[in-house]
């Protein structure tokens, strides 16, 4: 079986919490996230998410993964397939580790396998270019560089 990981990180500056809240508001990704648009479902073990992924350089692509953990504040994954297990299979992995009362590293990683990962590196470097994009829109949004309400004036 073949495999690829890509992973692509970034330091935001904010808790674990606060990241966690964007990170799950579907709904609002649209405001913001220019990797993922639509994703449509809920942050739950074993949920059925309806995602659109627009790659810089690529093309939109939607599938329909299932969730395969939620660990809430820190992480969240699902995978999805291509046709039947085995052919191209993706992890996709959101992860956020706490460094700090208002410093967090937000992480973003896919673990691609099956028989067709030789025959897609072009996509899988738009994905990487894409995990890029999000993690720094991410990054604006939480810290409140984006125009939406900073953290001293949430809640």
């Amino acid at each position: 079986m073949f495999k690829k990981e890509i992973r692509e990180e970034i330091e935001i500056l904010a808790s674990s919490e606060e990241i966690w809240k964007v990170l799950t508001d579907f709904e609002g990704f649209s405001e913001w996230n220019p990797f993922i648009r639509p994703l449509v479902g809920v942050a739950e073990d074993g949920a059925r998410l309806r995602v659109q992924i627009r790659p810089p350089g690529g093309r939109a692509v939607a599938f329909r993964p299932r969730v395969t953990k939620v660990v809430k504040g820190r992480e969240f994954r699902w995978k999805g397939r291509l046709l039947v297990p085995g052919l191209l299979d993706g992890e996709h992995i959101f992860e956020i580790e706490p460094l700090g009362p208002e410093r967090s590293r937000f992480v973003q990683r896919e673990i691609f396998s099956g028989l067709l990962v030789p025959f897609m590196a072009k996509s899988v470097d738009q994905t990487l270019a894409g995990f890029g994009e999000m993690n720094r829109a991410l990054k604006e949004r939480v810290e409140g560089g984006d125009g939406s309400p900073s953290r001293d004036e949430v809640d």
